[in-house]
């Protein structure tokens, strides 16, 4: 029945959002902050005066490289980072790190200032390769800024406690002064000195220290010394063989005066690297370690003493504090939706996951998330429109729906609730990282600013794709469900913003009247055959009729009935939840995020849902204008439809119509049993098994295509479509060395892409093409 013969309960766009030139218009969004927790900011100068600090002890378990275990690394920050950072343990690939809060720690302003000397000096000696950053890190130390910056200290551990030692000595400028007691340690019985480019230094602290050579600006990590002098043999490519002596003076035309030293035994700094990263191989050289041998007259001494285990550490360190900084941030994230949402126990590591974009290349990523909370979406929405609306047809429904769960609608949500400066949106690059205490990034000495906006501090502003934006907002519903439950997700949209209600109970209108008794039984007939075919019986056998009447079908003078389109609406919704709600909860998480979205389009498709019916032989019960043309054409068609039903295939060139009887069906179990989507499931289920499994999905020919481009590094597929009488042909080109088209024919626009795309591949396949 037309929603428009009678008054609507509630009218269209009441409560829907409308796609009106908002925040969320435009493919981009523009001025968008990327939040930085509070936790880590503040300004030196108070920092070094609190005099009590927050610690947490860092571990790493699988460090490689080196002969023993990795340092541990003290964090002080300011205050609690809060309850999830008690005790946090993550991987990265070559290591596991482990993050423990261990209490308070009490340091005096002289203290702090010679750990952030330390902290700079270490770091920027890692993240740079250009002396003159190293060198004025270590000049600024003393400088206790007033104006607002990343403030907290990294100090490197052992036996659990701060490594005081190689802080004050490898953090003192060693090479300026003239003081011969900071050449070599108090420990030291025995000094014996060598002679290095700024004067004479002990071995006790060239043991262990990072050099740097000014004829070939490089820094090394000296861990000894050999039993050779420059005058040693040097074994060189081609079997050609010289002094160490006589190689330094041809390369660089150096002359060296202590030819009676020994030489120094190092080997390259570790490299810093985004160890985050999800493609990061595990036992990869993380540098160039290659060892040299150096006379000890060629090097400045920039550190020292600092052993390779404490290098080997912080060469880790931008990785685990940025993995930090975002864990802080989905902490406050919980809390931002205030107290009605506090009682719902979701990590700040769930909500993570949900704000990660899979281009940040990390081992998880919002994929998953995402399309179990666009299906949640689908599902609530249209619970709420089909509950509110009683008396408007399907196609009015879905267009309400649209516009409630739009990228459009979910970005502007997002937005009002200025929560697109959480989101993740690009793979972490440590040279862009900021050190705490020097105030600028590395990478070409950009000034770094704070700002201070919506209550939150923020780095810089970008420009983000909208449908980004939306992704976050279903991915976030997805953690919520995952979490929490229905209830946690649906309280969830609600503190977003959109104006919705979960029905527990839905009243929908329904007019069904049979005079015949002749028709009587023949729908009883019917109703038992239906009721058999899906273990389910009905409490209300006018839903049942309703789902199995086509909006072309009418009774006769005697009776009426309502069609099955409302019940369509409502069933797509509630089919696609449940079967992305399973799928999920087989494969996460051990599946992939292409896998699961495989899973669920080649599960809830109209293709497989008219296979599905033609099956189990539901197409025998519809009740349409055209029933027995229908039946007829199937049964003289030739075809067989004993095989699995998932995927495109099966269900090709099949009426619509049967796709919908599978929908108001599952939308008839559900408001008969009261919501109840166990009792749907297993009825649906038993007409559309055997289910897709990772085994046994395909890739649509469309997805195919488009993933072997990439492959290939292919320009995207273009398609375009003409249309005569009811035939639709598409064409779609791809450009390799040559250009190379499909084309496909069908019924409606999208089989027509399909079998184009199919019948590209083929010839993609088929012939090698470069």
């Amino acid at each position: 029945m037309d929603g428009s013969a009678s008054p609507a309960v509630g009218t269209p766009g009441e409560d829907a959002p409308c796609d009106d030139q908002g925040p969320g218009s435009g493919k981009y969004q523009h001025e968008q902050p990327v939040y930085f927790p509070e936790e880590l900011v503040g300004n030196w100068l108070s920092f070094s005066l609190l005099g009590l600090y927050h610690c947490y002890k860092i571990s790493l378990q699988g460090c490689f490289n080196t002969d023993t275990a990795p340092a541990e690394i003290i964090l002080a920050v300011k205050c609690d980072m809060g309850p999830e950072f008690h005790f946090y343990s993550f991987n990265m690939g070559v290591v596991q790190v482990t993050v423990e809060y261990k209490g308070i720690i009490h340091l005096n302003q002289e203290q702090v200032i010679f750990a952030r000397r330390f902290q700079t000096t270490i770091l920027s000696l890692l993240i740079s390769s250009d002396q003159s950053e190293v060198s004025d890190a270590i000049k600024y130390f003393h400088e206790l800024q007033v104006s607002v910056g990343v403030v907290y200290l990294l100090l490197p551990s052992v036996s659990g406690k701060v490594d005081w030692c190689s802080i004050k000595f490898s953090a003192s400028p060693v090479y300026e002064v003239t003081n011969r007691d900071m050449t070599h340690s108090h420990t030291c019985k025995d000094a014996d000195f060598l002679q290095t480019k700024d004067g004479p230094f002990c071995r006790c602290l060239l043991e262990n220290s990072v050099v740097y050579t000014p004829h070939n600006r490089k820094h090394y990590n000296v861990t000894g010394f050999l039993d050779l002098n420059a005058k040693a043999p040097l074994h060189l490519k081609h079997g050609r063989v010289v002094s160490y002596k006589r190689y330094f003076e041809a390369s660089y035309g150096l002359r060296l005066n202590c030819e009676n030293q020994p030489l120094l035994v190092a080997s390259g700094l570790f490299t810093v690297r985004n160890f985050l990263r999800k493609c990061y191989e595990k036992g990869k050289d993380a540098s160039d370690r290659n060892t040299v041998e150096l006379p000890p007259e060629l090097c400045r001494v920039v550190m020292a003493p600092i052993s390779a285990n404490t290098l080997c550490t912080f060469s880790f360190v931008p990785s685990i504090m940025y993995r930090i900084q975002c864990m802080l941030l989905s902490a406050k994230l919980k809390i931002q939706f205030g107290p009605s949402m506090q009682q719902f126990n979701i990590t700040a590591l769930k909500i993570l996951e949900a704000l990660t974009t899979k281009e940040c290349q990390e081992e998880f990523s919002l994929e998953s998330l995402e399309t179990l909370g666009d299906s949640y979406l689908k599902y609530v929405t249209s619970q709420h429109i089909f509950s509110k609306y009683k008396l408007h047809r399907e196609d009015t429904l879905t267009s309400m729906r649209i516009k409630f769960v739009s990228n459009t609608a979910l970005c502007k949500l997002c937005c009002n609730r200025e929560l697109v400066g959480y989101i993740r949106g690009e793979v972490f690059n440590p040279k862009s990282w900021i050190i705490p205490g020097l105030g600028y990034a590395t990478c070409g000495n950009n000034q770094i600013s704070l700002q201070h906006t919506n209550n939150m501090y923020s780095l810089k502003k970008i420009s983000i794709k909208r449908k980004r934006i939306a992704d976050v907002v279903e991915a976030l519903v997805g953690a919520y469900l995952t979490a929490g439950g229905e209830w946690a997700a649906f309280h969830f949209i609600k503190s977003l913003g959109m104006d919705i209600e979960l029905h527990t109970e839905i009243q929908d209108r329904r007019k069904i009247t049979t005079k015949s008794e002749e028709f009587e039984e023949f729908i009883n007939a019917r109703i038992l055959d239906v009721e058999t075919m899906l273990g389910y019986v009905f409490n209300d056998h006018s839903l049942l009729i309703e789902a199995l009447t086509h909006s072309s079908y009418k009774i006769d003078v005697s009776g009426t009935t309502a069609c099955n389109e409302r019940l369509e609406f409502l069933g797509d919704a509630v089919l696609d939840q449940i079967i992305t709600m399973y799928f999920y909860e087989q494969y996460y998480p051990a599946c992939t995020p292409a896998l699961l979205t495989n899973l669920r389009k080649a599960s809830v498709n109209n293709n497989c849902y008219a296979h599905a019916a033609v099956k189990a032989g539901l197409h025998k019960h519809i009740l349409h204008s055209s029933s027995e043309q229908m039946i007829n054409d199937l049964e003289n068609s030739g075809r067989s439809f004993s095989g699995p039903s998932h995927g495109w295939e099966p269900g090709t060139g099949l009426p619509e119509d049967l796709a919908d009887l599978i929908e108001s069906i599952a939308g008839a179990i559900y408001l008969d049993s009261k919501h109840d989507k166990e009792a749907v499931w297993g009825a649906m289920r038993r007409l559309l098994e055997p289910l897709a499994t990772a085994e046994t999905v395909e890739l649509d020919p469309v997805t195919e295509l488009k993933e072997l481009c990439e492959q290939r590094s292919y320009p995207k597929p273009s398609y375009s479509r003409t249309r005569e009488g009811v035939l639709t042909t598409v064409v779609v080109t791809v450009q390799t060395a040559r250009t190379v088209r499909g084309v496909g024919s069908g019924s409606n626009k999208e089989m027509a892409k399909m079998f184009a795309a199919k019948d590209l591949l083929q010839k993609l396949k088929g012939a090698a093409v470069s």
